[in-house]
């Protein structure tokens, strides 16, 4: 990877008063102070407007010591640093990397221990993180608190969910601070965890409005050997502080010097399109660590898996009544089992004959009838098919018709279980030409009273990351805790789930239709998510009458979010007879591509609407998203990110005059138009709806 670098040492000071650093563009400033007791303080504005007010930062240890007072300074260094590095899969095709940075040594009185407090100023926002030297009084250490503050200037208007620390998978509330309180919240996460302890704590990442326009945004960056960070809200000072989720003991994190905290990150804009655009938490994270990455490649894909939510097959061979003796395959089947041969077979045939990559089949190996909410240890192995199931048959099938197929390795969060059958699992792969496999983690995890969100999980998941590598494959985790950028630094971790995804409409409340506006700035920072757009049949009582659940958006959203949820691993996600009952509409879906050339965020505003056009890596071509809340929405684009002086062909999916998310959600119009960099679009979106565009150059 070539890079660009410009690193120019600045300033090397041995005094601690009146320190400040800014952003490339001075429009974003940072102080640091220390205070009469010797409390490491920092404070952020944004043109010359208070964004974090005087904020303490420190951590707290088992032992009863601390890491927050009684610190003087030992030097301040400052550095440039400006790079422009190439992602192996991304938005863009080449990132630029621009910060100032001022690292702060102190030192404790009575104690000679040593911490560095590191901060950046990107031109986006802040980020900063402490640093734990090599020394001999601190070597090996156990946290019992990080107090980090972010002390907000205002009772800003906030897009959050509960602090649970065993999942994401919440709509998003819109309220002020001052109104946060998780008792006013339906808890059914859909999974049954609801692991909440305290009614004032979210989630980061937090993203919030001020009333003089200022969108900000807190998160973290790199979160490595550490656990994932909550935020506990006063609803009266509109203060932040970071809660780190504990292991099954009450201890939060193990470190030994020397080691560093992930960073701690605060965006900050007055145009909401800079948050959803920035790559500063990509950034953060170290580069990557896998020399070759020509076997990582972006995939299109379909599967064995709607067909589960809606009812027509499931996951398992015989049914719960017949758990047991699941290793033994002395089953009845149930004649309902969607992953035997023959059905795999007819998604494989779909996939060659539409231009898909892969087909991932879910319920292939034997343990369903007995796997979920027993906190049982040893409920798969990841290696035994069920008997309706040939795995050498269908992988030779697939070969031969130029198929992936993509495997499944539901954990059941008996996360020991699995790190045990690791290697056979990915042995078995290797044996019949996986490139990839998701990952899922629903359930208590075991190790029990552990958290998905505790230090152990963050290690597990990046584990698995690595373990792929080794072997040269991808993986794809659901259920984990959301993605900070490491990805960056292994570019097989393609996708995640990690946050409400579209599944939740098939058999719940389901999503509101501003839940996909939110996303972008909230779980989208972090990486690519799995969302399985693409949903056609909206209404679930086309599968049984009696349901009333339904996908909270039109038909023209649902292509849309190929473009406005980036990820390099998308799914289209319903059934193929469905697909096939709207060729014109699944148009789109075949065309789109899956990674990026160039990103362009058109309009934004969270929880309301989103518009991006994004430039395909491979060609010239050109596509365009947009979508909406509850609310209709008309609006009109500049198209001069186009190419000058070429004339395209632009295709537009549209919602119909009737559309309606609710009420008419299947109503669509497509028409084509020659267009140029000068050109402008008008798009007409319906209540809960989108528009999708593909844009062609005419030879």
């Amino acid at each position: 990877m070539k890079k660009i670098l410009s690193i120019a040492l600045l300033l090397f000071v041995f005094c601690i008063s009146a320190q400040s650093i800014q952003s490339p563009s001075k429009q974003i400033l940072l102080d640091f102070g220390l205070t009469e007791n010797g409390r490491p303080t920092y404070s952020v504005t944004f043109k010359n407007k208070t964004v974090i007010l005087q904020s303490a930062l420190g951590i707290y240890l088992k032992d009863g010591s601390n890491l927050a007072t009684n610190f003087s300074s030992e030097g301040i260094k400052n550095i440039t640093f400006n790079e422009n590095w190439k992602p192996v899969l991304g938005e863009q095709a080449s990132i630029i990397n621009h910060y100032n940075e001022m690292k702060v040594a102190l030192s404790q009185a009575g104690t000679n221990r040593k911490m560095n407090i590191i901060f950046k100023v990107y031109d986006e926002g802040v980020a900063f993180r402490y640093e734990f030297p090599k020394q001999k009084d601190l070597n090996y250490f156990i946290i019992k608190e990080e107090k980090t503050e972010f002390n907000l200037a205002g009772n800003h208007k906030t897009f959050w969910i509960p602090g649970d620390y065993d999942s994401q998978e919440y709509p998003y509330e819109e309220t002020k601070l001052s109104e946060i309180n998780t008792d006013n919240v339906n808890l059914n996460n859909g999974i049954g965890l609801k692991t909440i302890f305290s009614k004032y704590a979210v989630q980061s990442p937090l993203m919030m409005k001020s009333e003089d326009g200022i969108y900000i945004n807190i998160f973290e960056a790199a979160v490595v050997n550490y656990p994932v960070m909550h935020l506990d809200v006063n609803p009266k000072t509109y203060a932040l502080t970071s809660h780190l989720v504990p292991n099954s003991i009450g201890d939060k994190a193990y470190l030994q010097t020397p080691c560093v905290s992930p960073w701690r990150t605060i965006m900050v804009s007055d145009d909401a399109r800079d948050i959803i655009g920035s790559k500063m938490i990509l950034n953060l994270n170290e580069p990557s660590k896998i020399d070759d990455t020509s076997w990582i490649k972006p995939m299109k894909y379909v599967g064995i898996w709607w067909e589960m939510h809606v009812g027509k097959s499931t996951w398992d061979y015989a049914g719960s009544q017949n758990a047991q003796n699941v290793l033994t395959q002395d089953l009845i089947p149930s004649g309902k089992h969607g992953a035997n041969t023959a059905n795999t077979k007819r998604y494989i045939d779909f996939a060659a004959k539409h231009g898909f990559d892969g087909v991932l089949v879910e319920g292939w190996n034997v343990g369903w009838e007995d796997w979920f909410g027993n906190w049982k240890e040893d409920v798969f192995d990841f290696i035994t098919p069920y008997p309706d199931y040939n795995l050498a048959e269908i992988n030779a099938y697939a070969t031969s018709k130029g198929i992936k197929m993509i495997m499944h390795h539901e954990t059941s969060s008996s996360v020991a279980n699995y790190e045990r059958h690791l290697d056979r699992a990915l042995e078995l792969m290797k044996k019949y030409g996986y490139p990839a496999a998701k990952s899922g983690y629903v359930g208590r995890i075991i190790p029990r009273g552990e958290f998905h969100d505790g230090q152990t999980m963050v290690n597990h998941y990046n584990f698995v990351a690595r373990r792929f590598a080794d072997y040269k494959m991808m993986v794809n985790s659901h259920e984990s805790s959301r993605p900070t950028g490491y990805h960056r630094t292994y570019p097989n971790y393609i996708a995640a789930e990690a946050a409400r995804g579209n599944e939740f409409n098939a058999w719940s409340n389901g999503n509101p239709p501003m839940h996909e506006t939110i996303l972008p700035f909230t779980r989208l920072l972090g990486g690519p998510m799995d969302y399985t757009p693409g949903i056609f049949e909206i209404k679930m009582n086309y599968y049984d009458k009696s349901k009333k659940e339904q996908v909270h958006t039109t038909l023209a959203k649902q292509l849309a979010l190929y473009i406005t949820m980036y990820s390099p691993l998308q799914m289209a996600a319903d059934l193929p007879e469905n697909y096939e009952k709207y060729p014109d509409a699944f148009q789109f879906i075949k065309d789109v591509a899956v990674d990026w050339q160039d990103s362009k965020y058109l309009e934004a505003e969270p929880g309301d609407y989103l518009t991006v056009a994004r430039k395909d890596k491979q060609s010239e071509n050109w596509f365009l998203g947009a979508i909406t809340d509850e609310n209709a929405r008309n609006s009109e684009i500049k198209l001069d990110f186009l190419s000058p002086n070429t004339k395209y062909k632009a295709t537009i999916y549209q919602d119909g005059k009737t559309a309606h998310w609710e009420k008419n959600p299947v109503n669509y119009e497509i028409k084509t138009l020659t267009v140029t960099s000068k050109s402008k679009l008008k798009l007409v979106l319906a209540a809960g709806g989108g528009t999708a565009v593909s844009f062609t150059p005419i030879n």
